[in-house]
């Protein structure tokens, strides 16, 4: 670079035989007194070193020459200041480059230096040539480092005793660019608009100038730890050798290269340059997504996203992170916070533990255990001076009061700092947890947020948690989750692949190997499409667990497609605070349709369709189980479906609308059908046939409904007559619940199918 050749800027000052009125003995400014009227100055146009020069007569304390004239000063141009001078009497005195900094409308630019290194003239006669290097980055060998500089007044300065006499050849000003940085490289140095790097000066100003004067070109940083104190936005891309360090409140956005791999190169430390990333991302609006580059990031601790981003509780735009992994480090902090409390509990205020002790030391999003608990109840809130913890769950059967355990999980991702995060977007991530930590956090509330073609492995307690309503509208989409805990029997296993508690959940296309649950699922509205989920293991009769729980009774829910592999779909009312039927909407709104059930080597009263009813009265209203393959290897069961009466039985009296039909059963001992088609066949006259519905019917109900009765041949009397006379049925005939009876007008033989349902249809 020689900005005197390719912007034609000339920093030359006149030599002295053009006349001495351009030369001050002054600071240059205009109005000051010069060579040309002063006596102790003149041209001496002959001299045997020189071709004409300036000789001064030492007067003043600092004699100064100075030219009136503005030599500019560029950002990233860097000039070299010289003359060659001789004593010729009196005495000997020191010489150097000097000159003074102008900013706009000729004011001066206070608090940089304005001196060159002091050269002692040693005799009489003898050429010294001295010289300064001025510019506006402190690079090494500059000697005057005027940062903010627009122009200066370059000249000599004379020191040491007065009487000395001095002759000065012609000022020479040359652009020395290119010693600092290579000819034409389109970059801006960040150094060459006053950034220190010494890591303790705030450098945004010059990061910010350098951006602004930029252009095209590239902004880099050179080696050196450069503290950034305030918000810095690079529109030009950036290069970096040094390192960036700056408050956690204070954004660097980044916006023509946009992604982690830059963010790394600024910070040089793979944690920290995520964070900031992510922060970048909810605070600029000219990017929707963060690109990881397919790296790793290892995170030695809890990367919790809220305190990344430093200030925002709540963000409802689209953000996508997409593209890398997040890897827990086998030496990072990942244990387990645990507190046991007592506290008390009431079903009249369902959502609070009140009279909590030590509650200042329960965290939010901590898991809750412990009688009358249901699965996946976590803590939402806390109050420390009210003593109280806000669930978000009831509890079905809690004391009044009685103690309870608190275990906050560490997750690689936590967005529980956020108060409402919409439209969050994890895509093709890799969260390795490694068997150390759990994997993603969601925010306290918040809308339609995806993870999306995504792998979760290895657990150490939870894939993805909700300990709100963070979960709305959330879709899990073609993910994969793996477990830490294969070489585990399933009675010892405790992770899970994750929980939701809002509603309009849509769980698609993800595949699930070995946890304890699959997913316990607390809200209404979700659609549950082409999961394979696979929970065995290589117990003989081995035991299982539910691959998916459902929490609230009316669900809204449908199961499509899915291949449920050695679990069962669980379906209870844990999280009810008053569990007993009370005139509320009981166990309805499922559809199960389409899908692959499977198990292997289990025990024969294993069961793949499970209600657990957690309080008295309640019964089915609304289940349709139609078009699906239920299929037992190495041993059969007994039937596909049952009630879980641990806590309470079902109410066969008001099951209602209730179909199971167009399965297929293998390996399963009783077939279930409602409503079924019974044959029965009377060979000897009777007016009362006693028909059994055979374990036919779902759920152990009772043939409620005789739909019709419709004789297959003639119905013959005793006499061998054909039987037209009247009859009559009695539906849940005996009270074994068992069978149902026909009456006939005479004791009759013969065929009849009947079409009969545990259920009342409408």
């Amino acid at each position: 670079m020689n900005k005197a050749i390719t912007d034609g800027l000339v920093f030359m000052p006149p030599p002295f035989s053009a006349g001495l009125d351009t030369w001050s003995a002054g600071d240059g400014t205009p109005g000051g007194d010069t060579y040309d009227t002063l006596g102790s100055g003149s041209y001496i146009a002959a001299d045997a070193n020189f071709a004409g020069c300036l000789e001064v007569v030492k007067t003043e304390t600092v004699q100064r020459v100075r030219h009136t004239g503005q030599t500019p000063i560029l950002p990233g141009c860097y000039l070299r200041v010289r003359a060659r001078v001789k004593a010729v009497g009196g005495a000997l005195p020191a010489v150097r480059i000097a000159g003074r900094a102008g900013t706009a409308g000729n004011a001066h630019l206070d608090g940089v230096g304005e001196t060159g290194p002091s050269v002692q003239l040693t005799a009489f006669g003898e050429v010294v040539e001295v010289d300064a290097i001025v510019g506006t980055g402190a690079r090494q060998g500059v000697d005057m480092v005027w940062t903010g500089a627009l122009y200066g007044h370059f000249g000599l300065d004379i020191t040491g005793p007065n009487g000395a006499v001095v002759r000065i050849d012609d000022l020479e000003i040359e652009d020395v660019t290119h010693v600092f940085l290579r000819d034409l490289m389109a970059i801006v140095d960040v150094r060459d608009y006053g950034a220190l790097g010494d890591g303790v000066t705030d450098d945004s100003a010059a990061f910010e100038a350098a951006d602004a004067d930029a252009g095209d070109r590239t902004v880099h940083v050179p080696a050196g730890s450069y503290w950034l104190a305030d918000h810095v936005t690079m529109e030009s891309r950036v290069s970096f050798e040094g390192t960036v360090a700056m408050p956690t409140d204070k954004t660097f956005i980044l916006q023509k290269n946009f992604d982690y791999n830059a963010y790394l190169q600024a910070f040089k430390d793979e944690q920290e340059a995520f964070r900031k990333a992510f922060q970048a991302l909810l605070n600029f609006s000219d990017h929707e997504s963060l690109d990881l580059c397919g790296r790793r990031i290892a995170l030695f601790e809890p990367c919790d996203m809220q305190a990344a981003e430093g200030v925002l509780t709540s963000f409802a735009q689209r953000r996508v992170i997409r593209n890398g992994q997040l890897l827990a480090a086998s030496t990072g902090d990942w244990a387990t916070g645990s507190v046991t409390a007592t506290a008390s509990y009431a079903a009249s205020s369902s959502l609070k533990l009140k009279n909590v002790q030590n509650v200042s030391a329960i965290e939010v999003g901590s898991l809750v255990t412990g009688s009358g608990v249901g699965r996946e109840v976590y803590v939402a809130a806390r109050d420390v001076g009210k003593q109280e913890v806000t669930l978000t769950k009831p509890l079905y059967g809690a004391a009044a009061s009685q103690s309870y355990t608190f275990k906050r999980f560490r997750y690689l991702l936590d967005f529980s700092g956020f108060a409402s995060l919409n439209y969050l977007e994890l895509e093709s991530l890799e969260i390795q947890c490694q068997g150390y930590s759990s994997g993603i956090m969601l925010p306290r509330d918040g809308l339609a947020l995806q993870v999306r073609n995504c792998t979760i492995l290895k657990p150490k307690d939870r894939g993805i948690t909700s300990a709100g309503a963070g979960c709305q509208g959330l879709q899990i989409d073609g993910c994969q989750f793996r477990s830490n805990e294969s070489s585990k029997l399933v009675p010892q296993r405790q992770s899970i692949a994750f929980n939701t508690n809002a509603n309009d959940v849509k769980i698609r296309n993800n595949r699930a190997l070995h946890f304890r649950h699959f997913a316990v699922i607390g809200g209404t509205g979700t659609t549950i499409v082409g999961n394979h989920y696979f929970m065995g293991d290589s117990a003989v009769d081995g035991v299982r667990k539910g691959g998916i729980v459902l929490t609230t009774p009316n669900v809204q829910t449908v199961f499509t497609g899915n291949y449920i592999d050695n679990n069962f779909i669980e379906w209870t009312n844990e999280h009810d605070a008053t569990p007993d039927y009370a005139n509320q909407y009981s166990f309805g709104s499922l559809s199960i349709t389409g899908n692959h059930f499977v198990c292997n080597d289990v025990a024969p009263w294993f069961h793949w369709i499970v209600v657990k009813p957690f309080g008295a009265g309640h019964f089915i209203h609304g289940l349709s189980v139609v078009g699906n393959v239920f299929r037992a290897l190495n041993g059969s069961i007994g039937k596909v479906e049952d009630i879980d009466t641990t806590h309470a039985d079902l109410n066969q009296s008001r099951m209602r609308n209730v179909k199971f039909r167009g399965n297929v059963y293998h390996g399963v001992d009783d077939e279930t059908m409602n409503p079924v088609s019974l044959l029965h066949e009377r060979s000897t006259p009777a007016k009362n046939w006693i028909i059994g519905a055979h374990n036919y019917l779902p759920f152990r109900g009772r043939p409620r409904k005789v739909e019709s009765v419709i004789s297959e041949g003639r119905i013959l009397n005793a006499a061998g007559e054909t039987n037209f006379g009247h009859f009559y049925v009695n539906p849940d005939y005996d009270q074994s619940g068992e069978t149902f009876r026909i009456v006939w007008s005479e004791q009759v033989t013969g065929k009849v199918r009947c079409m009969v349902r545990m259920d009342n249809p409408i």
